[in-house]
């Protein structure tokens, strides 16, 4: 029978537990308030019952109870049968299948994130990143082969490495140790296919002689443009038997394997409560890195590794993921993830990458799991960013979509404008025609935002400031190195990326800079017939071949990935604007430059 430890109340708080806002305002006007998610010594005020009638959750076989008790605490309904449900928390499904969540609804999965959930989808892609970038960027994790299809080079491999060597055997879809095994000699190799065969990593780091293994959290909010979160805390999660390299105890799954649900069958395994404690089979990483760091280890730098990791492993799934939720999903606010990454540490603290979870368990045994999901599915839904819909976004309509407009800002149905203007599709498809070695050019990228940009940025602001004890590594100020990992360049990662450099510093300035703009936003309506003069003050002086005559700019083309996003135009002909035109189009030049924008224009945010 399975236990289920509530999270508990601090009896310093009980019967007087502090009031906290239904909803949690925008740093900028005109953008959405977003739902807010309490702790247990929390009261979430509810909200007038008209609003109220709209938080309905739906909750499914897989739902585990740390997300019914954080939902229920912001006076969510769980339902079953409702169709107007504002976030569920449920199974991966197929593709198609996506096309049926509404724009207003948010489920925690992407289509084809199996890309990286299934272990031999995950190595494949790992491979084929590896064989393009190097062992360097691309070597943290175990040597693989895919059965039957990888047989003659499995067979070739094991007679290379002689007869000392061991190898690890694994469904590819499977979880929890089922159908794990450990084994050294041909003959054991298991007649049913398909099969992950990997190096076993037979030298791992030791802790009082026991094997363990790390479960790390890894959130991913949107992938166009890519936002990786990880949490600051995580599991773990020991084998409960003294570890050995002799070939005589291979078939011992409590040394060797590290999953819990294996290990708690075994009648000496030790529970811990604690989650400070380094003590029983399982810790919390918090108290994992203060350990190693009284042996004299530099935790921070196998941290900066394991993120590292974490980044390179999310964007080898990019294409397959956008491809999707360009095919398959209304609105990409419908779409977030949690990933349960399992990371290993050889015996020289190397991490390496074992699997990745698209559905990581998130039951709660003990005080300890509770502690570390309970604030950590809280923190994730704060961050996810639920938006009350409006009533016409919750009735049925026989048009597939609204229209959206030209405001910046607003309801849920703008959060996604898949119908941006050309002149914003203009300056995306110059972007992406670049080389990007010159970072002083990709720099202006920030001079004169779009409405879009502001949107994106300002999205992206919001989103930081709810991050609770999430880190975000990716977009950060140092990502720039991970842009060429991609398959395709994305618009968005590049003006993210360029935030960053620009504002990590001093994000009060960068938050400034989009309050003036949002609030620009009654101007920023007429934007129609003028943003394309975003050209004629960013490029008249950056680029010396771009003239008053017309510039084509290509579209990148991949037989592999139908994106209609980045790529939506076969060809885009921009033309930098007459100067003589500038005074018909609401546009003054500036006393400093004939090719400025005036103020109640679009605004370039270094000029506020």
């Amino acid at each position: 029978m399975t236990v289920t430890v509530e999270e508990p109340v601090s009896p310093d708080v009980e019967g007087n537990l502090v009031e906290k806002p239904a909803l949690v305002t925008s740093l900028f006007p005109h953008m959405p308030s977003t739902l807010y998610f309490s702790t247990a010594n929390e009261r979430v005020e509810p909200l007038p019952a008209e609003q109220r009638k709209l938080l309905k959750w739906k909750i499914t076989t897989v739902t585990p109870n740390v997300v019914k008790n954080t939902i229920s605490r912001s006076h969510f309904i769980a339902t079953k049968k409702s169709h107007d449900w504002l976030g569920c928390w449920g199974h991966h499904m197929k593709s198609p299948g996506f096309k049926a969540i509404r724009e207003f609804q948010k489920l925690n999965h992407f289509p084809g994130s199996f890309q990286i959930g299934r272990k031999d989808r995950l190595w494949r892609n790992l491979s084929k990143m590896q064989a393009r970038f190097g062992k360097r960027e691309f070597g943290f994790f175990p040597r693989s082969f895919i059965l039957p299809q990888d047989i003659k080079l499995l067979r070739k491999a094991w007679e290379e490495g002689g007869s000392k060597q061991k190898w690890i055997v694994k469904p590819p879809a499977s979880a929890r140790g089922i159908g794990i095994q450990v084994i050294h000699k041909w003959s054991q190799m298991p007649r049913k296919r398909p099969l992950l065969v990997q190096k076993y990593l037979h030298k791992p780091y030791l802790i009082s002689g026991n094997k363990f293994d790390l479960r790390i959290y890894v959130y991913v909010t949107s992938y166009d443009p890519l936002r990786v979160y990880i949490f600051n805390d995580g599991l773990v999660r020991f084998a409960s038997c003294k570890y050995s390299p002799s070939m005589k105890t291979l078939s011992n799954k409590f040394m060797h394997l590290t999953n819990y649900s294996v290990n708690k069958k075994n009648s000496e395994y030790q529970s811990n409560s604690d989650d400070k404690a380094c003590q029983g089979h399982k810790w919390a990483l918090k108290a994992l890195w203060q350990y190693l760091a009284s042996q004299g280890i530099n935790t921070t730098l196998i941290w900066e590794k394991i993120k590292d990791m974490v980044i390179k492993t999310i964007i080898a799934s990019d294409p397959y993921v956008n491809s999707l939720v360009k095919m398959h999903v209304r609105s990409p606010y419908s779409c977030h993830e949690l990933f349960g990454f399992d990371i290993m540490l050889d015996e020289n603290l190397k991490p390496w990458v074992l699997e990745v979870n698209i559905s990581p368990s998130l039951h709660s045994n003990t005080p300890l799991d509770v502690s570390i999901k309970g604030q950590m599915i809280r923190d994730l839904l704060n961050l996810a960013g639920f938006v009350l819909p409006l009533r016409d976004d919750i009735a049925p309509s026989s048009s597939s979509a609204s229209s959206s407009t030209n405001s910046l800002c607003g309801a849920v149905r703008e959060k996604w404008r898949s119908d941006i203007s050309t002149d914003e599709k203009v300056k995306r498809a110059f972007y992406l025609s670049q080389r990007f070695g010159d970072q002083d050019f990709c720099a202006t990228i920030l001079e004169v935002l779009t409405p879009d940009d502001v949107r994106v940025l300002a999205e992206s602001e919001d989103e930081f400031s709810r991050k609770g004890d999430f880190e975000r590594v990716f977009p950060s100020h140092a990502s720039s190195r991970y842009l060429r990992f991609f398959e395709q360049p994305r618009y968005l990662n590049i003006l993210l990326n360029q935030w960053e450099q620009k504002y990590w510093l001093n994000r009060s300035k960068g938050i400034n800079v989009l309050r003036d703009l949002c609030e620009k936003r009654v101007h920023l309506g007429n934007l129609a017939d003028s943003v394309h003069h975003w050209s004629s003050k960013s490029y008249h002086g950056h680029r010396s071949q771009m003239t008053r005559s017309s510039v084509l700019v290509s579209q990148r083309s991949d037989a592999e990935d139908e994106d209609s996003s980045d790529r939506e135009v076969q060809s885009v002909t921009m033309s930098l604007p007459d100067m003589s035109l500038l005074s018909t189009m609401s546009l003054s030049p500036s006393p400093t430059s004939s090719s400025s924008l005036a103020s109640d224009s679009l605004p370039s945010h270094d000029d506020l």
